[in-house]
């Protein structure tokens, strides 16, 4: 596996803050997250409101306009906002079929190279 120096004195600084005797164990954590996450994702059905988020370079703009144009049935409201670094922010508060949501989620994530992604189902009465 091949880390660039900024990501290895990143997961240093983490294995630090957090107390993990190193490495191995940050990245056994995280991926125990990342499985939890997919593993929600994957159980959502029916017909849902959640909130996607999602950071990417303001290069990848026109891609997630382009994903994002075949999910209208399921988006809300969007909000785009311009962040430092040449980011960009979307907020996607979304409602309907877990299913689509979970593949607008993967399109994005397939399709662009994002800084942060997470969606988030919110809670059903």
């Amino acid at each position: 596996m091949s880390l660039s120096e900024k990501l290895l004195d990143e997961i240093d600084a983490l294995k630090d803050d957090i107390g993990f005797s190193g490495r191995s164990e940050i990245f056994r954590a995280s991926t125990r997250l990342l499985i939890a996450d997919n593993d929600e994702k994957k159980n959502l059905e029916g017909y849902i409101n959640s909130i996607l988020i999602l950071i990417h370079p303001k290069k990848s703009e026109d891609k997630v306009t382009q994903i994002k144009h075949n999910f209208e049935d399921i988006i809300n409201t969007q909000i785009h906002s311009h962040l430092q670094e040449n980011q960009c922010l979307e907020l996607f508060i979304l409602e309907g079929d877990a299913g689509r949501m979970r593949e607008l989620s993967r399109l994005l994530n397939r399709n662009i190279k994002f800084l942060y992604s997470k969606l988030v189902p919110l809670p059903q009465e």
